[in-house]
Formats: structure tokens, sequence, C-alpha cells
């Protein structure tokens, strides 16, 4: 056990992968056989990580969640910057600017709009919780956007580890809100056609969530909608940590 103990502390970020891959079997798995895929599995993973992330901080008495274990410190590059920027990059590079084009003006509104929406809504749940500073506001209203836009603009701005995590919490409880009442409420909506898939995923943004709910609604429309959903993210984290803060920064400052 001590011989193995050296390897993995020599080898904490292959571990990591390994922990990581591990967790996303799991959540996968959960996904299809518990939850029918209503809530898909990336949402479970970053709930599950949250936890993780708590109980490891509890238990050490860190700031860095469960990577403050010592085994398992190699979860601190993985989630690091570093990793988190090659992860944004490479979806940017797998978009197609076709694609975009086909969006056309209806995906750009329903994109600002969608940003704008849940922004707002973001701001005003973090002020009735009693955050009045504007990195903060920013960072819990760039999270209700999406779960991922939220950890980059509380970086960008120099937030709290705990406001970060609020952020993401705020997003995963959107995404399972989406994947759950999107075939719900699609026909009462006219979620029918590829542009209202398209409009419907420029407004709720996260991708995960409009995927899994166009899915049950009806597979046809998932490409449309993902579209839309995918351009979401980076255009929130363009605007979101520049624009929408100095916005915040001038009424609450």
């Amino acid at each position: 056990m001590d011989e193995l103990l050296k390897i993995v502390d020599k080898n904490g970020l292959i571990l990591a992968f390994l922990f990581i891959g591990l967790l996303t079997l799991l959540t996968d798995f959960l996904s299809r056989v518990l939850f029918k895929k209503r809530i898909p599995g990336s949402a479970i993973a970053i709930f599950m990580g949250l936890i993780l992330g708590y109980i490891g901080g509890e238990i050490t008495g860190g700031q860095k969640g469960f990577s403050d274990v010592p085994h398992f410190s190699g979860l601190a590059i993985l989630g690091g910057s570093m990793f988190r920027d090659f992860a944004i990059v490479a979806t940017a590079m797998g978009a197609s600017f076709f694609l975009i084009r086909k969006s056309g003006l209806l995906g750009f509104i329903s994109l600002l709009v969608g940003i704008f929406l849940f922004f707002i809504v973001g701001v005003a749940i973090a002020w009735a919780f009693g955050y009045r500073d504007p990195v903060s506001l920013c960072t819990i209203g760039a999270g209700a956007c999406t779960y991922i836009v939220g950890p980059i603009t509380g970086g960008a701005l120099g937030a709290s580890s705990e406001v970060i995590a609020l952020s993401i919490a705020t997003g995963v409880v959107k995404t399972i809100a989406v994947t759950i009442f999107t075939p719900i409420f699609a026909k009462k909506i006219g979620l029918e056609s590829p542009a209202s898939a398209m409009a419907y995923g420029g407004v709720m943004g996260t991708s995960s969530g409009v995927a899994a709910g166009l899915a049950a609604t009806d597979p046809k429309l998932v490409p449309y909608g993902a579209v839309t959903a995918t351009f979401y993210t980076g255009l929130g984290c363009l605007l979101c940590p520049s624009l929408l803060f100095l916005i915040l920064e001038l009424i609450f400052a």
C-alpha cells in the first residue's frame, strides 16, 4: 500500500482524470437507469461534485474542496483555469460557421433575450439573499445563465469560492428545470418546428438541458436547439464579466 500511495502521489493528475472518468460513468448510468434521461448526466455530475467539494472542505478544513484531500490533489490542476480555458476553446473550435449563419437574426435576438433575462433574474435572486457587491451579484447572475458562465465570470472578477459555488448551483438547478419542463410545456409554447427550437435554445441557453429536453420532446429538434444553445455560453462569457458587470458597478457602486 505504501508503494501504491507513492505512485498515486506522484501521478495526481492521472488519478484526477481516472476519478472524473469514473464519476462521469456513474452519473451517465444514473441518468439512463434511474432518471430515464430526464436529467442529464452532466447535471448530476456537477451536483455530486459540489457535494464532494463540501465533504472535502469539511474533512480537511481547506479551501479547495475535494482536492484538499492529499491523494486527490490532482483535481486542483484538472479543475483549474488552464483546463477550463482549454475546454472552452475546444468547444468553440468545434462550432460551424455555416450553422451560425443558419441561425440568423432569430438566433441572435434569442441569445440576447436569454442572457439578459436570466442574468437579471440571477441578480434579483442574489440581491434577495443579501448580496450587495457588484462582483457577487454579477457572478450569481452569470450562473443563472449557465453553470459554465458563472464560474468563468467569478474567476475573471475575483469572486469568492462560496459565490462561485452558488453560481454553479444556480446553473445546475436551471439545467434540471429546463430538462424536466421542456417536454411538458412544448406544445403549449409551440415548440414544434426547427425555427422555434432555435429560438428556444437561444433563450434557455443551457446546452445539456436544452438537448435533453428537446430529445424528450422530438429528437429531430435537438440539432436546431443545440445550435443557439452552444453559442449562448460563449456570448455569456463575453458579456457577463464585461458589459453587464460595468452596468452593475454603475448601479450598485
